[in-house]
């Protein structure tokens, strides 16, 4: 029953993550383009949407102004690249520097002060009328919140597959892939850039808000290092399964957080104390990165 119980937290854990890795892989993978703010926008969403909780707002809608604040927060890492020409991982540092005053303001009004947002009693989208729907357990485990994440998460990952075989997102792909090659349609890769930054960080915040309802409180530093967290799991899938031809890459996605997540939860149940999470996410991601490029020089090897 232990490892039951643990596996059922490292599914929770994975599915709550996957939407803002998901992000991520649209931003770093697909845009090429290595946005630094997804620290800010993480956050920004679990605070807007805690906050708004407490003011009496549905949940669900709660989850919606998320996404649309995060997509904003996007607009501008992608303007200040775009308009002013300030280098990407500058724009990145640039808005979550600002985002770190604007959510401490944020939580400090919707919360009379405080710097944690805690909706403990408060209705969320996992006790809400509709979560009654969902069965509450089986076999003992307390099944609904996963159950809920995965919907979730699922119905997230089948949107952004179906917009990538938009014209849009076909220009998105082809703006990372080769940005020149979009000017000769007599497209504005531009307006690309900001569009796809725009649904990186406003899945990002989406994904702040799930967590912060899951857990029932939001605080300004919970997007610390979500920018390593997401491209881990992001490199994580594709290194493992980007040979198995009729998976989708955001697949390959979501069972990399979850692996990713595995590792981090298997840590902690051998006994390294929670102080260590941070190093240990970034252990994690050198690894991935060394196991990548040792697996690129491999297939550049055969194929040569």
């Amino acid at each position: 029953m232990e490892i039951i119980s643990i596996i059922k937290i490292i599914l929770e854990e994975g599915a709550k993550y996957a939407i803002l890795a998901m992000g991520v892989y649209l931003t770093y993978s697909i845009l090429d383009f290595p946005d630094l703010s997804v620290d800010g926008t993480m956050p920004l969403g679990a605070i807007v949407s805690t906050v708004l909780i407490l003011q009496g707002f549905n949940p669900w809608l709660s989850l919606i102004a998320a996404f649309v604040c995060g997509c904003a927060a996007g607009c501008i890492t992608g303007l200040l690249h775009v308009k002013l020409h300030i280098r990407p991982l500058l724009c990145g540092i640039l808005v979550f520097t600002g985002l770190l005053s604007l959510n401490l303001v944020l939580v400090k009004l919707g919360t009379g002060g405080q710097s944690i947002a805690s909706i403990f009693g408060e209705k969320t989208i996992f006790t809400g009328d509709l979560a009654q729907l969902v069965p509450e357990s089986a076999g003992g485990l307390m099944i609904r919140k996963l159950l809920m994440l995965v919907v979730l998460v699922i119905i997230v990952k089948l949107l952004i597959d179906a917009y990538l075989q938009t014209k849009s997102g076909m220009l998105l792909r082809a703006t990372g892939a080769n940005e020149q090659f979009v000017t000769t349609l007599a497209q504005n890769p531009g307006v690309s850039k900001i569009l796809g930054l725009a649904l990186g960080n406003g899945l990002a915040a989406l994904s702040g808000a799930i967590i912060a309802q899951a857990n029932e409180t939001a605080n300004t530093t919970m997007g610390t290092g979500m920018v390593v967290f997401g491209l881990s799991s992001v490199i994580i899938g594709l290194t493992l399964f980007g040979k198995i031809k009729f998976m989708k890459a955001t697949t390959m996605v979501i069972f990399g957080t979850i692996i990713y997540k595995a590792c981090l939860q298997i840590a902690v149940s051998l006994g390294l104390p929670s102080d260590y999470n941070k190093l240990l996410m970034v252990v994690l991601f050198i690894i991935a990165l060394l196991v990548s490029g040792a697996l690129n020089r491999k297939g550049g090897k055969k194929n040569a």
